[in-house]
């Protein structure tokens, strides 16, 4: 008997070798399997004829075999199977490649459904290509045929029919799940019951029947989010953290002292912040602001009044570069205070107070609150590191950091105050949804006196004068970024490689030019070497991947090229462009296309008639998903959607509305224990990460 829990290598058909393909996509158990959604359907409902098939283009047809036979293709590298077939109005040849056991499965004169799309051969005629079929003995209770067809994200070797016949197995299991979510809520939201739900998600009787499956399924997913959110911000309600004292007259001599001019957004966000860390309840915050906004100097104020309250900040970055970068910023930032600031990272250990510091050293300071605010990487997530006093965490980018690794600095004997901060605007439906545990600060206006970015969008004929200007400005002592979207070449995908492009220049294009290559593969102390010498301007020319997308701050580059620019996100454009225009000169962003698509062009015109990155981020949101907006899908961060989008706005606010009603009727969940249940399950799900 199968169950939910029951190794997906029970079900009929499914050997070790299946077994391990199937893993690949992360199916291990039955309900792995149950909760594999279709990402779309082929409407096979309608049984045609084969002469109105012809006409619609894709149907099911009942027909009857009148031969069928496997050939080589002339090249021999595939084998062909062909067959024609016939009903009472007409005949058509059916195509399959690579499938020669078909002449053994089907016999002449048997009657077979075949479902798919008919292309006309300007020499053959009409033909099916590769159609999903069954007998009508099979058909009586179709999956392939004769219905709306699921169709599943795979993996390689495996088949839709595989998958589609390995689903109507946990059927039985599926009508013994018990449904989670409260009648109530079903009742007064018009939800259908969460079993029935999941056989029509894959099964469906109708569109009808269909639609209020993924609307069923799409609130599962986003009320427990919701849910969740509410449960994480009662408990930190619950925990106690030390109050930071708010140091009015010195935060005013700091900010006197900075040799620019604080803008109203950022007064505020610090406010807000500094305003949190007073309460004896930990600060769970998000402060979100677009490129150049000035986060750190924020992110610097509140520091100033944890460490004037003899406590510790721990501040976590995603990279070393950008670590170091924190560090030397940091230092300077407070270079009138007597503060002790320390770097660790994997391959660094510093202080502004010593010159030479073993980590054992570094650990027993921290341990001793010999050291006031410590910058480093996931290398500040290790057992050994413990904390005299911690007063504040602050992660940056904290999509790039696991739950389970955020958590960990998090769980002291007195919960610090917690500041998440992004450069990534984010729309507020993401926000919405995934940052419903924290509050939010956000920065929404830039410093004054910047010069905006000159954005061009560059086609393959203009390539050239576009190099000669680039030159012209580094004749004028200033750096610029050329970004590709590969590190090695690729035939494949046909787009220019960091490697390639640094050939090209350093051969071809700026023999006398200083070009360095940067990317991933390179090691951390070579890519440390490599900022460092272009931020000394010993480089005139970076030749990089999406590497230095986040954070770096050089203020005298002033261009920044970007090779296949279509390829990327809009948001990810925007990070990009946002390394440029960080000093007094003008910059300019140049996207160079590998294409003339008209669609492609369009679309990047939005970021020429805009440098508002939250406008952007919506526009990528709609266009090209969540996982554009931060570059690139995140473990654990959006992954965990499989129905529902960021973009169900209306499911989105309605799932936020009935979790903040049932807090407040039963705040513990008392009153509804599946529920509760449910959510604990999912926390820990997540910490498991």
């Amino acid at each position: 008997m199968i169950e939910l829990k029951t190794p997906i290598n029970k079900l009929t058909s499914v050997g070790s070798a299946i077994s391990k393909k199937l893993s690949k996509i992360n199916l291990l158990t039955i309900d792995d399997l149950i909760f594999h959604y279709p990402f779309r359907y082929d409407d096979y409902s309608e049984v045609l004829t084969i002469d109105k098939i012809k006409a619609k283009k894709t149907g099911t047809i009942k027909a009857i075999i009148k031969s069928i036979s496997t050939h080589s293709s002339f090249n021999r590298k595939m084998s062909i199977t062909e067959a024609l077939v016939s009903d009472k109005t007409d005949s058509l040849k059916i195509i399959w490649f690579n499938q020669p056991y078909l002449t053994k499965k089907f016999t002449k004169g048997q009657t077979v459904y075949f479902a798919g799309k008919i292309i006309k051969n300007k020499t053959h005629g009409f033909q099916l290509i590769n159609p999903s079929y069954e007998t009508p003995l099979d058909n009586k209770n179709p999956i392939h045929t004769g219905r709306l067809v699921p169709i599943y994200p795979l993996t390689s070797n495996i088949t839709q029919k595989q998958i589609r016949f390995l689903i109507k197995q946990t059927i039985p299991v599926i009508q013994k799940i018990n449904d989670w979510l409260h009648r109530d809520i079903r009742a007064t939201n018009n939800l259908i019951d969460l079993s029935f739900a999941l056989e029509q998600i894959h099964f469906p009787s109708d569109k009808k029947i269909m639609t209020k499956a993924i609307k069923r399924l799409k609130f599962d997913e986003l009320f427990i989010i919701q849910a969740k959110n509410h449960l994480i911000r009662q408990n930190i309600k619950h925990k106690q953290a030390h109050k930071i004292k708010f140091y009015l007259a010195k935060t005013k001599k700091f900010v006197k002292e900075l040799p620019f001019k604080l803008t109203n957004a950022q007064k505020r966000s610090a406010w807000e912040i500094i305003n949190d860390m007073g309460k004896d309840n930990p600060m769970n915050r998000l402060l979100e602001g677009d490129v150049g906004s000035g986060k750190t100097v924020v992110a610097g104020l509140a520091i100033l009044n944890v460490i004037l309250n003899s406590q510790q900040t721990c501040y976590m970055a995603p990279t070393e570069i950008l670590a170091e970068q924190h560090f030397n910023t940091f230092s300077n930032l407070f270079k009138n205070f007597s503060f002790k600031i320390a770097l660790l990272t994997s391959n660094s250990i510093k202080t502004n107070f010593k010159k030479k510091i073993t980590k054992i050293e570094l650990i027993k300071k921290l341990a001793q609150l010999d050291i006031d605010l410590i910058i480093g990487t996931h290398a500040l997530i290790q057992p050994i590191i413990k904390f005299k006093k911690l007063g504040l965490v602050i992660i940056d980018e904290q999509h790039r950091f696991g739950t389970s690794q955020r958590q960990h600095l998090l769980e002291q004997t007195v919960s610090p105050h917690f500041l998440s901060m992004t450069a990534t605007p984010i729309p507020r439906s993401v926000a919405l949804t995934l940052y419903g545990d924290l509050d939010i600060s956000i920065i929404d206006e830039m410093p004054k006196g910047r010069k905006k970015i000159i954005t061009k969008i560059i086609k393959p004929i203009e390539y050239k004068k576009t190099y000669e200007f680039i030159k012209e400005e580094i004749t004028k002592q200033k750096q610029a970024f050329v970004i590709c979207p590969l590190i090695d070449e690729s035939d494949k995908l046909g787009a220019m490689s960091v490697k390639q492009e640094y050939i090209n220049l350093t051969t071809n294009i700026f023999p006398n030019l200083k070009i360095k290559a940067l990317h991933g593969k390179l090691k951390s102390t070579t890519k440390e070497k490599i900022i460092k010498d272009f931020l000394a301007k010993q480089i005139d020319i970076l030749v990089s991947t999406t590497v230095i997308e986040v954070g770096i701050d050089i203020k005298n580059a002033s261009i920044m090229l970007i090779h296949g620019a279509e390829r990327f996100g809009l948001a990810q454009l925007h990070q990009l462009r946002g390394r440029v225009g960080r000093g007094e000169d003008q910059s300019y962003c140049f996207l160079m296309l590998d294409t003339d698509s008209i669609t492609a062009t369009e679309r990047l015109n939005a970021l020429i008639s805009t440098n508002n990155g939250f406008e952007l981020a919506e526009k990528d949101l709609e266009i090209r998903g969540p996982g554009e907006i931060f570059g690139t899908q995140q473990s654990g961060f959006i992954t965990s959607l499989k129905i529902a989008k960021l973009t169900d706005v209306k499911i989105i606010a309605l799932t936020k509305k009935i979790a903040k009603q049932l807090f407040y009727q039963s705040p513990r969940l008392e009153k509804y224990p599946l529920i509760k249940k449910k959510i604990q399950a999912s926390i820990m799900s997540t910490h498991l990460e």
